[in-house]
């Protein structure tokens, strides 16, 4: 919860699979901490991705439930860029910046910036990667962080790259309001209605079912090959 100025209250959830559940609950003891009522919200500031399917579906859904039942406006925000904005709190700040997410399958959500005026702007969109080749691309000296480091560990220490605090890998709501309150001085609202999780690649399931899909359908072709003609029967 934040005011025009500063944020308020930050409130925790329990657990990964208690997020759908906990979510509109802990948002209503928000605002009864404060004494706010549900129509006293103006603007929701979204992470809307690439990040966790799951939870970008939960975030979003409650983002538009908010701009159609009390009005609220909607600002989507980069997942990456905020957890970008971590880094501001390292001393001295890099100079560039990697984020990565792990995205399954051996590759990563990754995106990378540069220090300017005192923000990190990002100078490498978010897109899905193999670290390695990633973080060989981006500009030194380099720092990186974000919860794919657990995952990819070994392509992160061979690139030689500066390993962050791992306080700062993970996302927070303070940074989510900054760039937030950034776009919407900017402008820049999207509609209710309009607002879709960036996902980057398709769910896995449906990765899954594509792969199933495409080798059921190369046995059917390989058996149906094997099948011969029917000899005709001779006459004595």
């Amino acid at each position: 919860m934040a005011t025009e100025s500063a944020v308020v209250c930050s409130l925790p959830l329990e657990g990964q699979m208690r997020y759908a559940g906990d979510l509109m609950p802990t948002i209503a003891r928000g605002l009864r901490d404060q004494g706010w009522s549900a129509g006293s919200l103006t603007d929701v500031f979204v992470s809307m991705g690439p990040g966790s399917f799951t939870g970008l579906r939960i975030a979003v859904t409650v983002a538009r439930t908010l701009a159609w039942s009390v009005g609220t406006r909607v600002v989507a925000v980069p997942t990456l860029d905020a957890l970008a904005r971590n880094a501001l709190g390292s001393d001295p700040n890099p100079p560039h910046v990697a984020v990565i997410l792990d995205a399954k399958q051996g590759r990563v959500f990754a995106a990378a910036y540069e220090l300017k005026a005192g923000r990190y702007e990002c100078i490498v969109d978010a897109h899905l990667a193999e670290p390695a080749a990633f973080l060989a691309c981006c500009p030194r000296p380099l720092a990186v962080l974000g919860e794919g480091i657990h995952y990819h560990h070994p392509a992160v220490a061979d690139s030689g790259a500066v390993l962050l605090d791992e306080c700062c890998w993970w996302p927070r709501a303070e940074n989510v309001y900054a760039i937030g309150r950034e776009l919407a001085l900017a402008g820049r609202y999207t509609l209710g209605g309009d607002l879709l999780p960036l996902y980057i690649r398709r769910p896995e399931a449906e990765e899954k079912w594509e792969k199933l899909h495409d080798r059921l359908a190369g046995q059917r072709e390989k058996k149906s090959g094997e099948i011969r003609p029917a000899r005709g029967l001779g006459h004595s």
